[in-house]
């Protein structure tokens, strides 16, 4: 079974249950997830299945959507309710039109340090760990991007009011740490109190199946119907076709010439990553990537029928 299985990640789960799950009702070993969600977190997980496996590194890179509760007057050490609280504000008062503009503070590219309850290694390892054992280390800032960021409601009139709000952001954004600093935009202690996926790759909502859906339909064989085949999930590449002649040698991992897909030199820029395809049934090949200078197509991920 070859393909991308969209799933709905329930609440309490850890993304590694998730797949160990799945290999269960599939009974099959080789599957990979897009993206890790926290165990409070539910909403779109992508499974990579079999060959597929071979482009999550392409569906992680891609943006991801949340929607997000952020409570006031609380923080805590892992930035939402599960952790302990470490500072509160019993009454907090702030308008809408602070909540707006706060909001918009952040849209664009923006600096975040990562939280010390996040995967993330420092000097090899993991800050969770440190922070489990009472430490709190330096981390550095990276960049994330924040494509668009939306007010969807906001419960001003409570002692501590809470804020629900979109986002559309790029990979390695913490939504926890994002909540907290709109907090911070505020002058108010604040913590993520529910977190949301709303699309992961291209992948939404309506694309995904629960635990239940999934066990079901495998067991009534129709569960491969279901799938999303791996180039559907990396659409956002630039497609090339070539002659089937060609394609078979792409299969073989051969260096094609852009000429076969129609391209000059120089046309593309080098480096870029392309979904080759066969003009024989459309049937896709695999990631290649430009080389301008040598006006081919390397090899990078290639799909062969014969892969196992």
């Amino acid at each position: 079974m070859d393909g991308i299985l969209a799933v709905w990640k329930p609440e309490g789960w850890t993304s590694h249950d998730v797949v160990a799950k799945v290999r269960r009702i599939l009974k099959m070993k080789r599957i990979g997830h897009a993206g890790t969600l926290d165990p409070m977190v539910t909403g779109v997980l992508p499974l990579c299945l079999g060959r597929a496996t071979r482009v999550v590194e392409y569906v992680q890179e891609r943006p991801k959507a949340y929607e997000a509760v952020l409570q006031l007057g609380i923080a805590t050490d892992t930035e939402d309710l599960t952790g302990t609280i470490v500072n509160q504000q019993l009454k907090v008062n702030v308008s809408l039109s602070e909540v707006r503009e706060a909001l918009q503070r952040f849209a664009g590219e923006i600096d975040q340090v990562p939280p010390m309850y996040s995967a993330v290694k420092v000097d090899g390892k993991r800050l969770y760990e440190l922070a489990r054992e009472g430490k709190t280390v330096e981390r550095k800032s990276r960049k994330v991007t924040i494509h668009q960021i939306e007010l969807m409601d906001a419960q001003l009139d409570l002692d501590q009011p809470t804020i629900t709000f979109s986002v559309l952001c790029s990979k390695g954004t913490y939504i926890r740490t994002l909540c907290v600093d709109i907090g911070e935009a505020l002058g108010v202690p604040a913590a993520m109190a529910k977190l949301t996926r709303t699309m992961s790759g291209g992948i939404t909502k309506e694309s995904c199946l629960t635990l239940e859906q999934i066990e079901q339909l495998q067991q009534a064989g129709e569960l491969e119907k279901h799938l999303i085949a791996a180039d559907q999930a990396i659409a956002h590449m630039e497609m090339a076709v070539v002659p089937a002649a060609v394609g078979k040698l792409a299969l073989l991992g051969q260096k094609i010439s852009l000429a076969y897909a129609g391209m000059e030199a120089g046309s593309a820029a080098s480096g870029q990553l392309v979904r080759l395809y066969s003009e024989e049934e459309q049937s896709f090949l695999g990631i290649f990537e430009i080389d301008s200078a040598a006006a081919v197509f390397k090899p990078v991920k290639v799909f062969s029928a014969l892969e196992s």
